[in-house]
């Protein structure tokens, strides 16, 4: 794929971002491929080395805040006549009542995922702290001359401690995984917004 090729496809993933935008990146590739070139000996090796339009298409749209692109996909094109006014005007109660159940959905889910990370992270503290507390109660325990008492006070903060750091690898692997959805996620919100649903 030469400049040109990488270039076309760059505007064309682009589409529904904002033209400033998309022209700021064009030429920002332009010139990364021209510097490339000078190193790598060919427009072929700079345009390889940079990747993947669908990449780069990835990265500009995570990179690329979703205000800017809903912005751009309701501007109208062109000045709206009365009867569109009146029309929006009439039709509001249902357009708006639909954008705030749509916007209600997406926060939904933004919310359920983020709280069974918190929950996740609350069993690994709550362990955590069950771990000291047993800890505690075996030294009490052993003060007062109980031993039967402190060694199952003990053994039950062992319990705690090795299940808080099972708890612990969970939780960030869960939280790492809900991260990744989350972006996921964003992105195709984006998408969606900027018009180019990819298949």
């Amino acid at each position: 794929m030469n400049k040109q090729d990488f270039l076309t496809a760059l505007e064309e993933g682009l589409r529904g971002l904002p033209r400033e935008d998309v022209e700021e990146r064009l030429a920002f590739y332009s010139e990364m491929i021209d510097d490339r070139s000078e190193e790598a000996g060919s427009e072929g090796a700079a345009v390889a080395e940079i990747g993947p339009v669908a990449d780069v298409v990835s990265q500009i749209m995570e990179e690329t805040p979703l205000a800017r692109i809903v912005k751009e996909r309701v501007r109208p094109k062109q000045s709206l006549r009365a009867w569109e006014i009146i029309l929006l005007i009439l039709g509001s109660p249902i357009w708006l009542s639909l954008l705030i159940a749509l916007s209600a959905v997406i926060l939904s889910v933004y919310v359920v995922i983020w709280s069974v990370v918190i929950s996740i992270w609350a069993v690994e503290l709550s362990l955590a702290l069950s771990f000291f507390v047993c800890l505690a109660a075996a030294v009490f325990f052993i003060i007062r001359g109980e031993g039967i008492k402190a060694l199952f006070a003990l053994g039950c903060a062992f319990v705690c401690a090795g299940l808080a750091i099972l708890f612990f690898f969970l939780s960030m692997a869960i939280t790492r995984g809900m991260i990744k959805l989350t972006k996921k996620l964003a992105l195709k919100i984006k998408t969606w917004f900027a018009g180019k649903e990819k298949n």
